[in-house]
């Protein structure tokens, strides 16, 4: 039976509640309750998120967490992180207090410029193109004074436009190809706009210029939008000390974990399947803070990625080597970022995670984030070449599983101090949460907690 709606965009929140309980739950009464629940108590708070996408039917709830002692090039810092993945929070911070007591991390911004296309069919000569780009690129430009204005006056704007030839990839298929500086704003409806108005002026010029044949004036926009891989908009962070300092554990030899630590980087370089999970690892530490401050993290998440195979093979982001008796530790990798627009000032824990920030701009920004990465990555590979990643991530998982169980808070305070000495499994928890509550309580300390 078909459990299609029309006009169901135009019913009340409660009216969807409704068909969705009634429809594709056993239970429609507790799945709407469950659904409430998660509304905020404030109307007007409420009715700000509700207004953010459509079809809204209650909140998704992510913690909103903080690493503190983070150096940046000089500067305090403590960073918020909205995830879920347990560990990660606490992975950054242990590295970012590692990092502080040796000079802190250092961050640059290379570059900031954004690309958009506008992607056309022409069938005709080439040459004869090329001639008509160069004759209107002029107007091309000056056709978006009514959407630049603003953004003229902040610093930013379109940089440069080109004309690229792609017909040897795909008949008859050109680009526009442009570049932006959006300063503080993340930019994609200025970008999009000013594409937009290209295609308008594109379409326009040609069917007025004499030199085109017939087919040649009805040139074809198949679209305009801008891309979210940004090679030129790029940021390093790196982190270094002499080798003999990079241990703050005796139980661990410096130089035995450098070259450890070295090779580990190399075989993610080099290693396709390595460098997925590797770089995984550092958007563990990016996709926290870029939530956090209310920009795009899949278009962060697909740039990044890109940018890992620009040379025809995924490979790592950061990269390690040691000169000199020194260890230096980095990562180059495009963000595009804002501060301005957007989230940033609708949703106020986002206002409340750029005020902890300390009110960045944008390659400020760019910068935090970056830091961000290359801490989680260092905190996974420390542990990767020593304990190895279960024993610190299963003891952070340690609280998500008994709350799986539903323990109760006395059987989680026995949980947390057996587990203190012994491995954490989904389990070994298991059976040691069944144990406690089939065994006599008078014996429970002799058996478990020796």
């Amino acid at each position: 039976m078909s459990k299609g709606i029309s006009g169901f965009s135009k019913l009340s929140k409660d009216e969807k509640i409704g068909w969705i309980a009634q429809n594709y739950f056993s239970n429609p009464e507790g799945a709407a309750d469950l659904i409430r629940k998660y509304w905020n108590a404030d109307a007007a708070l409420q009715q700000l998120h509700d207004e953010f996408i459509e079809n809204t039917i209650t909140n998704f709830y992510l913690p909103l967490g903080v690493a503190p002692n983070f150096t940046i090039n000089g500067r305090e810092y403590i960073i918020p992180m909205a995830t879920e993945e347990s560990s990660v929070v606490a992975a950054a911070s242990k590295a970012a207090k590692f990092w502080s007591a040796r000079g802190g991390f250092k961050a640059t911004v290379i570059n900031t410029e954004k690309i958009g296309q506008v992607h056309f069919i022409y069938k005709g000569d080439a040459a004869k193109l090329q001639a008509f780009f160069d004759a209107i690129k002029p107007k091309l430009i000056s056709g978006t004074a009514h959407l630049t204005a603003n953004m003229q006056k902040r610093g930013g704007g379109i940089l440069d436009i080109a004309l690229r030839n792609k017909t040897s990839e795909l008949p008859d298929y050109y680009q526009l190809h442009a570049t932006f500086d959006t300063k503080d704003s993340m930019g994609a409806n200025f970008i999009n706009s000013c594409l937009e108005q290209f295609s308008k002026t594109l379409k326009e010029e040609a069917l007025n210029h004499d030199a085109f044949t017939d087919e040649e004036k009805n040139l074809q926009v198949i679209m305009s939008i801008l891309s979210n891989y940004v090679p030129n908009c790029t940021v390093r962070a790196e982190v270094s000390c002499p080798v003999a300092d990079l241990c703050d554990d005796k139980g661990i030899d410096p130089e035995e974990f450098a070259s450890k630590f070295l090779t580990a980087v190399w075989i993610a370089e080099i290693e396709p399947y390595r460098a997925v999970t590797h770089n995984k690892g550092i958007m563990n530490g990016i996709d926290a803070v870029v939530v956090a401050t209310g920009n795009d993290f899949r278009a962060v998440e697909a740039g990044v990625h890109a940018y890992a195979s620009a040379g025809g093979q995924y490979t790592s982001l950061s990269h390690a080597k040691i000169e000199d008796g020194i260890f230096t530790f980095w990562l180059e990798l495009p963000l595009a970022l804002g501060t301005v627009g957007g989230l940033t000032s609708l949703h106020p824990l986002v206002r409340l995670s750029h005020e902890m920030l300390g009110n960045p701009n944008a390659e400020e920004l760019m910068q935090i984030v970056a830091v961000a990465g290359l801490a989680q990555n260092f905190a996974a590979l420390r542990s990767l070449t020593t304990t190895g990643i279960q024993q610190g991530h299963m003891k952070m998982h340690l609280m998500n599983i008994l709350n799986q169980l539903q323990a109760t808070d006395s059987e989680k305070g026995q949980a947390v101090r057996h587990f203190e000495k012994n491995t954490v499994s989904h389990s070994a928890v298991h059976d040691y949460i069944d144990r406690l509550r089939n065994f006599d309580p008078a014996n429970i300390e002799k058996d478990f907690l020796q």
